[in-house]
């Protein structure tokens, strides 16, 4: 904007300068002409008196020492033919004063300025006076190189007067700029302080605005997440109550750890949700040991179903930047899909190994394969909520990997869930 408004300003003020500054220059140039033509016509009429009255001699005389001091060629034309002073040829000019019209004419040796003398008794004298170029245009050059340095001058100042303005424009928008971007990283603590025109101080309170409501509205929502998430502690615990009556004491067991894990994944959430700021220090977690854990939870369900599992797992630790929490949850929805998507008696493999820098964990089913656009939030073409594969999405991100789609080799869904290592976090 401040490039902008400067070319702007030197456009306005060079057309508006050339405006000036052109008919100034040749009012200048105008002035130098006729200066120099007054003072020819003056000298020529100086010597009127002498050419009317004197003898040869004496013209010849004065004729000379005008031409020593004003340094123009002097002619004095008499009637019998004589030419006095400079030696030139009878001009057009010199021939119309003869019939005793004065005049001011162009030549190639400059302005010539002749006057016509009658009064003598042999006829008609003509005076010729030729003011060369030069003396036209004496001081014209100095004259325009003034102008045009004056005119540098003042676009100069136009350019620094634009900039002091642009400034105070593109200052407060800059800061403006600066705070969305600090909204926009998660800094709903920035503000900022209004400067500049009114509008630009509206839009300033505007955006203060924007942020304190923004804040409000997540304090509001985190609330209301985490007391939705503390409601569910009184059905887990009729759960655990209900675990523990239970004859067979494995089926008690089983189940009271999964609403153990459940309750744990609650009060991570409730946690999570009053959380204004993450964390201070890098996550990590050992992805070896969560996919043992949650494997071999999802066992005894496939041992139910009739699904065949295929463990290919390296031996840990396994260290990646990610939490335990969310890489739990993330390895719980990539084998949640496979019993949810995938008819009873399918068969999966699971593996986990190291690859250049990164662990990829490898989920692969022999079932009717993934719908286009699963990974989307939100979108589910199986009745689910369609949150399951955007959570192993956002842990691997988390951990600076990615999440990836393919067709297994057996024509079923295969999930790659990359993970990178805690010291190494890359952005999403």
């Amino acid at each position: 904007m401040r490039a902008r408004l400067a070319l702007l300003v030197a456009a306005v003020s060079v057309l508006t300068l050339i405006a000036f500054l052109v008919p100034l220059a040749l009012l200048v140039r105008t002035v130098a002409e006729d200066r120099a033509t007054v003072r020819a016509t003056a000298d020529a009429q100086s010597l009127v008196p002498v050419v009317g009255t004197a003898d040869s001699a004496t013209i010849r005389l004065t004729v000379e020492q005008l031409a020593a001091e004003s340094g123009r060629p002097v002619s004095v034309f008499l009637p019998d033919g004589t030419v006095l002073g400079a030696q030139t040829p009878r001009t057009p000019a010199v021939a119309l004063a003869a019939r005793g019209q004065s005049l001011t004419g162009e030549s190639a040796a400059g302005r010539e300025v002749v006057i016509a003398v009658q009064g003598r008794a042999d006829g008609t004298g003509v005076i010729r006076i030729v003011v060369p170029q030069h003396e036209l245009t004496a001081g014209v050059t100095r004259a325009w190189l003034v102008l045009a340095l004056l005119g540098v001058i003042l676009v100069l100042i136009g350019l620094l007067v634009a900039d002091r303005l642009a400034r105070t424009l593109v200052r407060p928008i800059s800061d403006l700029s600066a705070v969305s971007h600090r909204l926009a990283n998660a800094e709903l603590d920035a503000r900022v302080t209004p400067a500049g025109p009114a509008e630009l101080r509206e839009v300033a309170g505007a955006l203060n605005h924007l942020a304190t409501r923004i804040q409000v509205l997540l304090v509001q929502e985190r609330e209301q997440v985490a007391d939705l998430s503390h409601q569910l502690r009184t059905p887990l615990t009729a759960l655990r109550l209900e675990a523990e009556s239970l004859r067979d004491p494995d089926d008690a067991a089983r189940i009271t750890a999964a609403a153990d894990g459940l309750e744990r994944a609650v009060t991570g959430l409730i946690r999570q949700a009053r959380w204004r700021h993450s964390p201070a220090g890098p996550a990590a977690s050992d992805v070896a040991a969560i996919v043992a854990d949650r494997v071999a939870f999802w066992s005894v369900l496939a041992e139910d179903t009739g699904r065949a599992v295929t463990l290919d797992l390296a031996p840990g630790p396994l260290p990646v930047g990610v939490a335990a929490d969310d890489l739990a949850a993330a390895v719980d929805a990539l084998l949640g899909n496979v019993f949810a998507h995938t008819p009873d008696g399918t068969s999966f493999a699971v593996r986990l190994a190291p690859d250049a820098g990164e662990v990829v964990l490898s989920v692969a089913d022999e079932g009717p394969g993934m719908p286009a656009g699963a990974v989307r939030r939100g979108a589910s073409a199986a009745g689910s909520t369609g949150l399951g594969l955007d959570i192993a999405r956002r842990a691997a991100q988390a951990a600076g990997g990615r999440l990836e789609l393919r067709t297994g080799p057996r024509g079923g869904a295969q999930v790659l869930l990359r993970l990178g290592p805690p010291t190494s976090p890359r952005q999403a």
